[in-house]
């Protein structure tokens, strides 16, 4: 850090630094999660500041609690690297999550208001109706739907790990997700029908078939790269 960043948050008031903190985190968080960020790049702090208009002590601490998220680790000199995910820890997730994932959507399907699912559902009709792909669109309406099965599953330890599991496979590098755009959209349709309907069976059905289609995909993906 220079004398210039240490002499700034010397007077910055500790709630503007918190916030600059999170500001930070969400900015990070956004672009390793839309692949802006990559996994294995190497986190130039001085750089990304810069980028983000901050001083390096809230971007510091934004990538801290990332590391704490699994996001990124330290590398062999002082930088942080966005982790890496391999297609054997994705499928391992994709599993994991298949025996946790379609339960927390039966606990959470009394919770979940039902304007948030209609939200969802519009957001899947807008994917699927829009003439030019959007990866973006794409990411953003697949962690609405799940995220709202871990926030309103009422287990704490369970809306963690998957919380983490969510954030393992979503740094995987999957080729063609374009490909994935109809079989996602139709998927989440089924669950947020059953969601609905507070249909306990039909919910965690549709998880589960949701969860082992993603996990069919990545071995064709393999094949066919082989």
């Amino acid at each position: 850090m220079t004398q210039v960043d240490t002499d700034i948050e010397a007077d910055r008031p500790p709630r503007a630094s918190h916030k600059l903190a999170a500001q930070a985190y969400n900015a990070v968080s956004e672009m390793i999660r839309r692949r802006r960020l990559g996994g294995g790049h190497v986190i130039v702090e001085a750089r990304l500041a810069e980028t983000l208009g901050i001083s390096r002590t809230p971007l510091r601490e934004a990538l801290q609690r990332l590391e704490g998220e699994g996001l990124v680790h330290k590398g062999d000199g002082r930088n942080y690297v966005v982790r890496h995910v391999d297609i054997g820890e994705y499928i391992q997730s994709l599993k994991l999550r298949l025996l946790i994932e379609p339960q927390a959507a039966v606990e959470a399907m009394d919770s979940i208001p039902g304007r948030k699912l209609i939200e969802v559902r519009r957001e899947i009709d807008e994917l699927m109706g829009a003439t030019i792909y959007h990866t973006d669109a794409h990411w953003f309406s697949d962690d609405h739907l799940h995220n709202l099965i871990i926030d309103y599953c009422g287990n704490e330890v369970m809306a963690k790990v998957l919380r983490n599991l969510r954030a393992t496979t979503r740094l995987f590098e999957i080729g063609r997700l374009q490909d994935r755009l109809t079989p996602d959209s139709t998927e989440h349709l089924l669950i947020i029908d059953a969601l609905q309907r507070k249909d306990a069976e039909a919910g965690y059905k549709a998880v589960a078939a949701h969860i082992e289609s993603l996990i069919a995909f990545a071995r064709k993906h393999i094949k066919m790269n082989e």
